[in-house]
């Protein structure tokens, strides 16, 4: 319990900040994802489809708040964003207990989830921006455990609606959402950070839209980032339509990768501040995806026993896959951006996930789902090359001196 507590409120009052920022929001949207989908459809009263094309609606806008969002914070300070933001997006959340219609509900979809957009590059910029090379990468590791372990108590949470399942309980979940979203900003706001990186800079240098390599990784793990889109996507439709386990089974994968990520990434994470070795992780991530991905394909050729034991396996491989893939990830995005932009670099990566995660429902519903073993073939090789090309243009690209330059803020609160 103590070595809990210290990992909950650790030492560094950033970090702590954080952290506490992370637990409170990774409830709220534990909470949300559990009960969203029945409130929009039973208590707003919206179609399905509806609620579908709004949401993708949705994450177009996402896609643009990740990238704008970079800007901002060079300009006004990655704090003041994220506190913003984070105000905003409660707001937003709040604002869905109304929504009754196909536009108002698409109005607060794009609210709600752009500026969770920008609160995900204004976080990475502050750690960006707050820590060494090393630290930041162990500290986003940790924020990830946090996350995790804190949406699972938010589903927990929610699930306390789907009992009572009724228009008030779902409707006061939501509320919840929103207050717990708010909550977030307190720690947020005691952060002491300057305002806005001032390390000079000349014109035309530190743009990302000019570092052909921090765009080419990018791009890559936009393909990398789609491994999100088989648990939450293509796992569901996959057990419960291909193969003969109970769909129970689903809950149960979706625990086991919990429980791994909260057990051993910040471990995994280790070493992955340097170049080589963060796209080495996600060389070897793309490989043990394609694992994954025949894994999960012959849990449709075996009986229901046959088919629980292969997507345990395969639910194993590919938390072991999304662990290193991503720590790898988080390094390259740090240690390949120019440090007089940490927020426009940091923008730009956001913007690659966020692109994944709007693609990967149709990549893999048209390729898994509707093709079967056909369709997991042509998703493991996509993983492979993206994690083998990531490798190679890492490596085969001299560092830019320019990257020995590290802002920092002070430590005190």
């Amino acid at each position: 319990m103590h070595r809990l507590i210290r990992f909950l409120r650790p030492d560094h009052l950033t970090t702590r900040a954080l952290t506490a920022a992370t637990m409170a929001s990774a409830t709220a949207n534990g909470v949300f994802y559990t009960v969203s989908a029945l409130f929009f459809t039973r208590v707003a009263g919206l179609p399905a489809t509806t609620v579908g094309l709004g949401l993708t609606i949705a994450g177009a806008v996402g896609v643009a708040g990740s990238f704008g969002a970079g800007r901002a914070c060079d300009r006004f300070g990655a704090r003041r964003v994220l506190l913003i933001a984070t105000a905003g997006q409660a707001l937003a959340l709040l604002l869905y207990t109304g929504a009754r219609e196909t536009l108002s509900f698409t109005v607060i979809a794009c609210a709600a989830v752009g500026l969770r957009a920008v609160q995900g590059t204004a976080r990475q910029t502050l750690l960006a921006v707050a820590f060494p090379g090393p630290d930041r990468v162990a500290v986003r590791a940790r924020l990830r455990v946090v996350t995790n372990i804190f949406i699972g108590l938010g589903a927990v949470l929610g699930g306390a609606a789907l009992i009572v399942d009724s228009t008030y309980a779902y409707t006061t979940a939501l509320v919840a959402v929103a207050v717990l979203s708010g909550l977030a900003c307190l720690p947020i706001r005691a952060l002491s950070t300057p305002e806005a990186v001032t390390l000079p800079r000349r014109a035309g240098e530190g743009s990302p839209l000019q570092d052909r390599r921090y765009l080419l990784v990018t791009g890559l793990n936009s393909l990398m980032a789609m491994q999100f889109g088989l648990s939450n996507v293509g796992l569901p439709l996959w057990v419960a339509f291909h193969t003969e386990a109970p769909t129970v089974t689903v809950s149960g994968l979706l625990l086991l990768n919990t429980v791994l990520v909260a057990l051993l990434q910040v471990r995994v994470a280790r070493g992955t501040d340097d170049v080589v070795t963060a796209a080495r992780a996600v060389a070897l991530a793309g490989v043990l995806l394609a694992l994954a991905c025949g894994l999960y394909a012959g849990a449709g050729w075996v009986g229901a026993a046959g088919a629980v034991i292969l997507l345990v396996l395969a639910a194993t491989v590919q938390a072991v896959a999304e662990m290193r893939g991503e720590a790898g990830s988080w390094g390259l995005a740090f240690e390949l951006a120019d440090p007089r932009r940490p927020g426009a670099y940091q923008g730009v990566s956001q913007t690659g996930y966020a692109l994944g995660a709007m693609l990967a429902p149709l990549v893999i519903t048209a390729t898994a789902i509707d093709h079967g073993t056909v369709g997991w073939a042509v998703l493991a090789g996509m993983f492979v090359a993206a994690g083998g090309l990531t490798l190679l243009v890492v490596t085969s690209t001299p560092r830019p001196s320019s990257l020995v330059i590290r802002p920092t803020i002070a430590e005190s609160a």
